[in-house]
């Protein structure tokens, strides 16, 4: 896995250079100097960095493909794209997308009352809103508040009884009635891990018979020309394009039929999310078999044949593909608090003037591999210790000889096991997890990574400095929760290499990429750890800018979220620590003081062994 497989997936937006990661636009920041600025400042535990030029790089990445795409096609229809709030509506990231893809009229897709209210309150009258989820005549009456605001908003039904509602608030009242659409159930499903979201056992659509049934009511209560989309979704990180191309000839097909069904104001085809995002290191194990280019040109030509086979004018295409707009803006970094060592580093080493044979010969083992002799002198190193244990307990040699001994074989293990990375036997496998260090992060996994814990879902992982060097160690990550699946396991296929750091002289800061899209919005207070302190990073020509600090949430701040009367738990501590017996006046006041200190700190850990 060469430089961590950076050239797999960062789509150049992050790069190594003087043996640090830099931020690959103008001046080039380093992660390390951009987490060094703000860990002067006190910060500890972990942070996570916003970079919002990643997501207009990808808003215009998206808009540029499909343009191109219509131009080539000679597609007489327009393309428009909305950012599902459901992936992350953490403010900053909101405000950063709404600004992104202003000029290119970018809008945004509600699935809650709350996700709603926050689009009406954020987007700019030219872009489009779109509502999709269960509703009822509170979040339908809502979409009604938001069309006669002046914003262009579809209500996407996904049943009958919504339809009916919406005829319903449209009798009651004197509102300006949103534009419908209906969400159609395809026969023609997904792949990857999200599949479920199509075919006709999904959980969202309308079936044929519903769908005409639909049209029916439309007509009879005077709002068929309020009907202007039809959409459907078969899954995110679509890892294949060929059931997007079955669901898009179903869907076109069922479009044109509306349209010669008298559904005239009907022009927009809302193809849903899906875009993939490549989470992998590993250049042989591909997240998808397409690029952002032959996605929209396979979109546009099969849209435009369908159409023109039936005279049917082309429709405006829409997608809601969240996941690759923001997921590369997002990085957190970690500090390594502990490195649990099941062996010894060279530094221990201590050999005397005069050693056994045998230890004088693994040390020139040692200092002798190459990836050609590393194979041979690996079981060289493993027959010299077995002699040596036996020599040890005859009492032919003593105790700094057999430590030493035990160094340099462990040595000659970790460094021939990085030098035959490439090579998959048995034996090298099960030295791989045997060898395995386990770094312990200042951070939780459940909070930070949950599609980790719960998909099993690999996000890149890298330190972002002493790239110069060789990281030897295969690693496994432990974070500080109480939980034993906290933990990103040693992948012996796939296996991650560190760097052997002494954590007294320095720090050792590991970064985790591609997390900015669902993983925050499904992060959970596991053992009441909280979000992040987080940063929005402005990269200018000369230098960078810190802007949007916004600080985690403090002990007393979580529980009080839980319910909990927080300045009641601090008077019941101090009072408590007051009435103490065999401490001084003055030790009571010291403790007080870090008392109340601590209380109003995160809960991530700020002292390392």
């Amino acid at each position: 896995m060469k430089n961590y497989g950076l050239e797999n997936w960062s789509e150049n937006n992050f790069a190594i250079k003087d043996g640090e990661v830099i931020v690959n636009t103008k001046s080039q920041p380093s992660l390390l100097k951009i987490t060094n600025t703000i860990r002067a400042k006190d910060v500890r535990g972990p942070i996570v960095l916003r970079f919002p030029h990643l997501i207009k790089k990808q808003i215009q990445s998206l808009y540029k493909s499909f343009d191109y795409s219509i131009k080539e096609n000679s597609y007489k229809g327009s393309f428009k794209a909305v950012f599902p709030l459901k992936v992350n509506q953490f403010p900053h990231l909101v405000q950063a997308v709404v600004e992104a893809g202003k000029e290119l009229k970018y809008g945004l897709e509600a699935g809650s009352k709350a996700e709603l209210i926050l689009a009406m309150s954020h987007i700019h009258s030219e872009a489009h809103i779109t509502v999709n989820g269960f509703k009822d005549k509170e979040m339908i009456t809502l979409a009604f508040i938001a069309a006669q605001s002046g914003h262009n908003i579809t209500l996407t039904i996904e049943g009958l009884g919504e339809l009916k509602t919406i005829i319903e608030v449209s009798k009651e009242s004197n509102l300006s009635i949103p534009n419908i659409g209906i969400r159609v159930r395809l026969h023609a499903t997904g792949s990857g891990s999200w599949a479920k979201s199509g075919g006709m056992d999904a959980k969202f659509g309308l079936t044929a018979t519903e769908i005409l049934e639909a049209t029916k009511l439309l007509k009879k209560n005077d709002l068929l020309e309020k009907f202007t989309m039809i959409h459907f979704h078969i899954g995110s990180q679509m890892d294949d394009i060929s059931p997007m191309k079955r669901s898009l000839r179903e869907a076109g097909n069922i479009y044109a039929e509306l349209k010669m069904l008298g559904a005239s104001a009907l022009s927009n085809i809302n193809i849903g999310g899906g875009l993939a995002v490549n989470y992998s290191q590993d250049r042989q194990s591909a997240i998808h078999n397409y690029t952002l280019e032959e996605f929209s040109s396979s979109v546009v030509f099969l849209l435009g044949e369908i159409m023109d086979a039936k005279g049917i004018s082309h429709p405006n295409i829409f997608t809601e593909s969240g996941r690759f707009i923001v997921a590369s803006h997002s990085v957190l970094i970690t500090p390594v608090l502990e490195l649990f060592s099941q062996d010894y580093h060279e530094n221990l080493l201590d050999l005397k003037k005069s050693n056994p044979p045998l230890v004088t010969e693994l040390h020139e083992l040692y200092r002798s591999l190459t990836p050609k002799n590393s194979v041979e002198y690996l079981h060289d190193a493993l027959d010299h210790i077995e002699s040596l244990l036996t020599l040890f307990d005859l009492g032919y040699i003593d105790l700094q000889d057999r430590s030493n001994a035990e160094i340099l074989v462990h040595n000659i293990i970790k460094k021939s096991l990085f030098l035959t990375k490439d090579i998959h036997t048995d034996e090298l496998k099960q030295l791989q997890v045997h060898m395995q260090e386990r770094y312990l992060i200042n951070a939780s996994i459940f909070q930070s990574l949950p599609d980790y814990w719960g998909l099993e879902q690999n996000f890149p992982v890298m330190p972002i400095h002493h790239l110069a060097q060789v990281p030897l160690r295969g690693a496994s990550i432990w974070d500080i929760t109480c939980d034993s699946d906290g933990e990103i396991g040693f992948n012996p296929t796939a296996p991650l290499y560190l760097h052997d750091i002494d954590l007294k002289k320095e720090e050792y800061f590991l970064a985790f990429f591609n997390t900015g899209a669902y993983q925050e919005a499904l992060g959970m207070s596991h053992n009441l750890f909280t979000h992040p302190n987080e940063y929005t990073i402005e990269i200018t020509n000369n230098s960078f800018r810190i802007i949007n600090a916004e600080e985690s949430k403090n002990i007393l701040e979580i529980l009080s979220s839980l319910g909990y009367d927080s300045q009641k738990l601090l008077k019941k501590l101090k009072h408590d620590l007051s009435r103490s017996e065999f401490i001084t006046e003055k030790e009571k006041s010291a403790t007080l003081s870090k008392l109340e200190t601590y209380v109003y700190q995160n809960g991530y850990l700020r002292t390392t062994t």
